[in-house]
């Protein structure tokens, strides 16, 4: 019952974000999101780390800023080419305050942990607000959010009461082809049903849904989402299963941590981003 009702406010308030919203509201969200995603990364980090018996001294401070300060260069006043200097630059900061203050055969590590936590978590949740700012892009980020929602529940659901073949089981365990087909077949049809609800509203009027791209690339892009989400469902296993912890926090009841939550979006985001680049490239239309 927690997992159903935390889904339910879950669900609801990210509909009321991304057609009531503004796009400030919607930066400040993600960025919570990945401030928190963040600081149970870095407690999966220091479990590993203490595991392992050589103590990270990675610096929360400079990950909560450097997650922060992606967001900014993310705000529409900044080019979008600026947050590629400012990540690099954020590197030679962790490089040199781990190199002058840790031992050095751990300035390496964790240099490469902290550099792959933003990349990992906050990156692609800057993406999130530069999507919904795209034209039609309430539409777009629903349309990802849906793909995402429906293939996991539908994993769920068939891979717990049909699933018999293991999909990666060193990952993974619960995990089966069933389950993934079914994931791929829910976000397809929920694609569909976005499909079928915005030709409605766009009958009547009514622009908040408003897709203009075919309806073959539609589902296709649902298959390729879907795909990126179990991918980045199985990664973030894996960190969790090398640490060897079930989930990466309390903080959602019944659903584990922030990172257990958003690991299929993590992965989705940049795949949905880079396909439209390569629409936009190929003269295939927008969405």
């Amino acid at each position: 019952m927690k997992r159903i009702v935390t889904a339910a406010i879950l669900i609801a308030f990210v509909f009321a974000l991304i057609f009531f919203g503004q796009l400030w509201m919607i930066t400040l969200v993600a960025a919570l999101v990945a401030e928190l995603a963040i600081w149970e990364y870095l407690q999966l980090a220091n479990h590993a780390a203490h595991t392992s018996g050589h103590p990270t001294r990675l610096p929360a401070w400079w990950m909560l800023a450097g997650a922060a300060l992606l967001f900014v260069t993310s705000l529409p006043n900044w080019p979008l080419e600026a947050q590629l200097p400012v990540l690099s630059a954020l590197t030679f900061v962790l490089f040199a305050w781990n190199g002058f203050r840790i031992p050095l055969d751990r300035v390496l590590p964790d240099t490469a942990q902290g550099l792959f936590g933003l990349i990992y978590i906050a990156y692609p949740l800057t993406l999130v607000p530069l999507l919904w700012k795209q034209e039609d892009g309430p539409a777009l980020v629903l349309f990802l959010m849906v793909c995402v929602w429906c293939g996991d529940i539908a994993a769920l659901y068939i891979g717990k009461n049909f699933g018999r073949r293991k999909l990666a089981p060193s990952i993974s365990p619960n995990k089966t082809w069933e389950g993934s087909l079914a994931s791929i077949a829910g976000s397809v049809l929920a694609a569909g049903m976005v499909l079928v609800v915005s030709e409605q509203l766009t009958a009547r009027g009514n622009t908040a849904l408003h897709i203009t791209e075919p309806v073959w690339q539609s589902l296709l892009l649902a298959v390729v989402l879907n795909v990126a989400a179990q991918i980045g469902d199985l990664l973030e296993s894996a960190i969790k299963r090398g640490v060897g912890v079930k989930d990466s926090g309390t903080m959602l009841p019944g659903h584990g941590g922030i990172l257990d939550r958003i690991d299929a979006l993590l992965l989705a985001a940049p795949v949905l981003w880079y396909a439209l680049l390569l629409k936009d490239y190929l003269g295939l239309g927008r969405f």
